[in-house]
């Protein structure tokens, strides 16, 4: 192709060759000038992505000062020689530790008690050595704790090797497989389960491999580019599952766990719109099912005919049940009231149920590691925008919770110090949308703001810690979320009111969240920023498109910003899966929908708010060439003066660098850039 040279000075932004490329979609015909950027193995898309990072760091130079103030504040915060809490599984108590000055964990077990010696099972920090990029994927023992399989993702595009370490020796057997996802062992101790996958990054086959076999046997493949495998244990060991999972649909197949060669069964066999999940305990399998509503319903059945089902808990409207634990005498039901994540125990012995008690109006929780299946301990984590991450155990039969150990902040930190409160915007159809929001006590309002929001796939943004926050809280900022539809706090028709047709709530909600906060002189549009990723990126690029007028400043990391041109291309990572969340573009009624949104597709001559855009180069979720695209495009029409950075992290995926201490480092320039655009600089 023509070289598109980027042209490009210290101060001056890299500007983007043009170069024509004209397609027709349902008769209309549609030009997309940068599509050359895909070929990110190209030596001139590498150069301007280069020329891209070079003005970032030539125009955030000035706080180069700030940027170190604010890292070694965050560090400060920090215990970096750290342990976490110990459970136990099959005899042997597993943790992880980190220690000063080293980028990863280090995995741990001790054997039969906590006063044992320390065996080492992995150290991150040497699989890392020479690599610029380490995640852990895998992490599964056998049942007799000889041996471990493991992966590990060298690049950050999720290609995931599938390791077995002989845990006696320390060392790695022969037996690896290339670019798996889940893993699970038979109760031989000897056979394992693992899906791998396409080319689109889709895991659809399960293979069934013996240690020391040659060859591994395919057990299933699934054909429905809509859906994804995945492999699992039951936590009292006796099942293997297997779920295939669209956006809208599940089917799980079942095989007990010491017959690995036997054929797997269906729980129920796969009907659109049903989604279910199953757990098991003595005779019996536990299902969350949507069959009879949305928000789900409690039914059990036989393992013998898991067909026949018997209703323990009916589906309710207000009240989404997310999960379902078992345990030799109780159950746990994560539930979702009002927002908020409810723990409720169900003993069989007595047929009754309760809930755990949570002290703070706006919090997270959730289980924690129990992988003890006969215990009356159930360990669970909670925290909130104020309170660290706290490990505790529940004992079901006293109902009382003993704190196991509460994430360290060091500095001096008090959380009497900082208020936390959720209020409620009205959405243009009447809807109460909430938001979390946390500050400092002294801070004066209005006040500078950072409205985050995601909005998609159901998934809750949950109100936790993070102690790198108080970096913006203690210089007077503001935090807020915004949880808006599309996401899934409210249940599962807030995430049918924010999807395919109805997705225009997302960035509805999101504004009028903005207004609210504004209304209510919480902060002002000359105080506002905003910030999402990924699909929060998406909501970030439409609400600025929208209402660039309402916003200060805007972060948008790894933004899926490209929707009709990537969810057109059915070879892209999870394309043909997203078209029950996003639509089809190659069907009409959804390419309006689409159309009519998309932020790439919608840029328009105008002013637009200060932005730094941040991608990575093996994101396998949002291409690099999505954000590369945006930004070139938005430098042709942006008509004011206002700084849009693009950011490139050239050695990760899509959560970013995989080091702790080099993704303080990005967080330190995204806090210098927004500071900066705040006037709080110098605080």
């Amino acid at each position: 192709m023509t070289a598109p040279v980027p042209q490009s000075s210290a101060l001056t932004p890299p500007v983007a060759r043009r170069i024509p490329h004209p397609t027709t979609l349902h008769g209309e015909q549609r030009e997309d000038d940068y599509f050359w950027l895909r070929e990110k193995t190209d030596r001139d898309v590498m150069a301007y992505l280069a020329a891209e990072n070079a003005y970032a760091e030539a125009f955030m130079a000035g706080t180069t000062e700030l940027q170190e103030r604010l890292y070694q504040e965050m560090l400060a915060r920090i215990q970096q020689t750290d342990l976490s809490v110990p459970y136990l599984e099959g005899g042997h108590f597993y943790y992880s530790r980190t220690e000063e000055g080293k980028q990863y964990p280090i995995y741990c077990r001790k054997r039969g008690s906590l006063e044992a010696p320390e065996q080492v099972v992995i150290d991150l920090n040497a699989l890392a050595e020479g690599e610029a990029f380490m995640a852990l994927g895998a992490f599964e023992v056998s049942d007799d704790g000889s041996l471990l399989a493991y992966s590990t993702d060298r690049t950050g595009f999720r290609v995931y090797d599938l390791h077995v370490r002989d845990l006696a020796r320390g060392e790695d057997l022969a037996d690896t497989v290339h670019d798996v996802g889940s893993v699970a062992w038979a109760a031989d101790g000897r056979t394992l389960f693992y899906t791998t996958k396409d080319s689109a990054k889709r895991d659809f086959r399960l293979y069934r491999r013996r240690l020391g076999e040659a060859e591994a046997a395919l057990v299933y493949e699934e054909l429905d580019e809509r859906f994804v495998i995945h492999v699992d244990r039951s936590r009292s060991g006796a099942w293997l599952f297997l779920s295939s999972d669209s956006h809208t649909t599940s089917e799980v197949r079942v095989l007990p766990a010491h017959a690995p060669r036997d054929a797997w069964r269906p729980i129920a066999e796969r009907r659109q719109d049903h989604e279910y999940h199953v757990d098991h305990r003595g005779d019996s399998f536990y299902i969350l099912s949507n069959d009879r509503g949305r928000n789900f319903r409690l039914v059990s059945a036989s393992t013998s005919d898991p067909g026949r089902w018997t209703e323990m808990t009916p589906a309710r409207d207000d009240v989404m049940l997310e999960g379902v634990d078992c345990f030799q005498d109780h159950l746990v039901i994560q539930e979702r009231e009002d927002g908020l994540v409810r723990l409720r125990i169900h003993s069989f012995a007595s047929d009754a149920s309760h809930r755990i008690d949570f002290p703070e109006p706006v919090y997270a929780a959730g289980l924690g590691a129990n992988r003890t299946f006969d215990t009356r301990q159930v360990r669970y984590v909670y925290q909130s925008f104020i309170t660290p991450p706290s490990t505790f155990d529940y004992d079901v039969v006293e109902r009382t919770s003993t704190l196991l150990k509460r994430q360290p902040v060091l500095g001096g930190y008090d959380p009497a110090r900082y208020e936390t409160q959720r209020v409620h915007a009205p959405a243009p159809d009447g809807t109460l949308v909430p938001i979390s929001l946390v500050w400092r006590r002294d801070t004066a309002r209005p006040a500078s703001l950072l409205l985050y929001a995601y909005g998609a796939y159901g998934m809750s943004m949950p109100a936790g810690f993070n102690s790198n926050r108080f970096s913006l809280l203690d210089r007077g900022a503001v935090f807020a979320i915004a949880h808006v539809r599309g996401g899934g706090e409210m249940g599962k028709a807030w995430h049918d009111q924010g999807r395919m047709e109805h997705k225009q709530n997302t960035f509805t909600d999101f504004i009028a969240a903005a207004e609210h906060l504004i209304r209510t002189g919480w902060t002002r549009p000359d105080r506002l920023a905003i910030h999402g990723g990924s699909a929060g990126g998406l909501t970030m690029a439409a609400v600025i498109n929208r209402r660039p007028e309402l916003f200060h400043a805007a972060l948008l990391q790894v933004p899926f910003v490209d929707v009709i041109n990537t969810m057109i291309d059915e070879t892209l990572p999870l394309t043909v899966g997203e078209f029950e969340e996003w639509g089809n573009p190659s069907d009409p009624a959804h390419y309006q929908v689409i159309k009519a949104y998309c932020p790439y597709s919608n840029l328009a001559p105008g002013d637009y708010p200060r932005m730094l855009v941040k991608a990575s180069l093996h994101d396998s979720q949002v291409m690099v060439w999505e954000p590369a695209k945006y930004v070139a495009r938005l430098r042709t029409l942006k008509q004011d003066q206002n700084p849009l950075l693009f950011k490139v992290n050239l050695s990760a995926g899509h959560g970013g660098s995989s080091g702790r201490y080099d993704f303080l480092r990005e967080i330190a320039f995204d806090y210098a850039f927004l500071l900066t655009q705040w006037g709080l600089a110098n605080r």
